[in-house]
C-alpha cells in the first residue's frame, strides 16, 4: 500500500508540474476567465430575458448580461480545463507509455491524472465563481461553483480522450473549442431561440447549465442535474481510461508467446522512438 501511495504521489506531483509548465494555460487561467466574464457582463444588454427553467419549472426573467455571464463562465472553465488536460496528455503520451512499459503501474498513472484534473477543476470553478460574484450576487453561489466544477471535470476528461486519440495539436484545439461553443451557446436563451428544445438535453453540459442557472436566479436546489453532469463525466472518463489503456499498451510480446517477426519489429520501433521522444520532450542541458 505504501509503495502505491508513493508512486501515486510521485505521478501526481509530476502531472501538476507539467500543468504548471504550460505557461499559455496559466495565462488563460489568470487573465482569460475574468476578462471573458467581465466583458460579457459589461457588453451584453441588461434587459430582462424571460424563459422557463426546466430544472425547477419556474418562469424566470433574469438580466441578460447576468444570464450570459453564467454561460460565459461555463464556456471559459470548460475550454481551459479541456485544453490543459489535452496538452498534458498529448505531450506526455509517449512518456506515459515508456513508464508503463518499464513497469510503472498504470493504475497509479490514471489516478494521478484524475487527481490533477479534480484539483484543476476545483480551482477554476472557485476562481470563476469569485469573478462573477464581484459583479452580482448569485442566489446559490456554492451550487454555481459545483456546476462549474462538474462541467470542468467533463471537458477535462474529454481533453484526455482527444489527447490520446488525435495526432495533431490543432485538431484537438479545434475540436475542444467548437464542442464547447456549440454545446453552451445553444443553451443560452439570450442568443438561442431554441434553448428549450428537447434536443439540448443531449448536450454534454446540459446538467451544469441547468444547475448553474438555477444557482444564479432560484433558491431551489437541483441535485439531480448535478448528478446528470457527473454521469457525463463518468462516461467521458471511461472513454479516457480506454484511450489511455490503448495508448500505453505494451508493444513487447507477452511471456509464453512466441516471438514473431511482427512483434520483434514493433519492439524495435518502440525502442527507436523512445530516445527520440525523450530528446524532443526534455529541455536541453546548459
Amino acid at each position: 500500500m505504501r509503495r502505491h501511495l508513493s508512486l501515486f504521489a510521485t505521478a501526481t506531483w509530476y502531472d501538476l508540474i507539467e500543468h504548471g509548465r504550460n505557461r499559455f494555460a496559466m495565462l488563460l487561467v489568470v487573465f482569460f476567465i475574468p476578462t471573458w466574464v467581465g466583458l460579457v457582463y459589461l457588453t451584453i444588454p441588461d434587459r430582462a430575458t424571460p424563459f422557463q427553467l426546466a430544472a425547477t419549472g419556474e418562469r424566470l426573467a433574469p438580466a441578460g448580461n447576468e444570464l450570459t455571464q453564467i454561460t460565459g463562465a461555463l464556456n471559459a472553465v470548460t475550454l481551459v480545463t479541456g485544453f490543459m488536460m489535452f496538452a498534458a496528455t498529448f505531450t506526455g503520451g509517449r512518456f506515459d507509455r515508456r513508464l508503463a512499459m518499464a513497469g510503472y503501474p498504470r493504475t497509479d498513472l490514471v489516478l494521478a491524472k484524475a487527481a490533477s484534473l479534480i484539483l484543476a477543476s476545483a480551482l477554476l470553478a472557485a476562481y470563476a465563481t469569485a469573478a462573477m460574484c464581484i459583479a452580482w450576487a448569485p442566489k446559490q453561489p456554492y451550487l454555481l461553483a459545483a456546476a462549474l466544477f462538474c462541467a470542468a471535470l467533463t471537458y477535462g476528461a474529454m481533453g484526455v480522450v482527444m489527447g490520446s486519440l488525435l495526432h495533431r495539436e490543432v485538431e484537438g484545439m479545434f475540436a475542444l473549442v467548437m464542442t464547447s461553443v456549440i454545446d453552451i451557446a445553444l443553451q443560452n436563451p439570450v442568443v438561442s431561440a431554441g434553448a428549450d428544445n428537447p434536443l439540448t438535453r443531449l448536450l454534454p453540459t446540459y446538467g451544469s447549465v441547468q444547475a448553474a442557472t438555477a444557482a444564479g436566479f432560484s433558491t431551489t436546489p437541483v441535485p439531480a442535474y448535478l448528478s446528470l453532469q457527473l454521469l457525463w463525466f463518468a462516461a467521458t472518463a471511461l472513454l479516457g481510461l480506454l484511450a489511455f489503456h490503448h495508448r500505453t499498451r505494451n508493444a513487447l510480446p507477452r511471456p509464453g508467446r512466441p516471438v514473431t517477426a511482427e512483434s520483434r519489429d514493433a519492439a524495435a520501433l518502440e525502442t527507436q522512438r523512445a530516445p527520440a521522444a525523450g530528446q524532443n520532450s526534455s529541455p536541453s542541458s546548459p
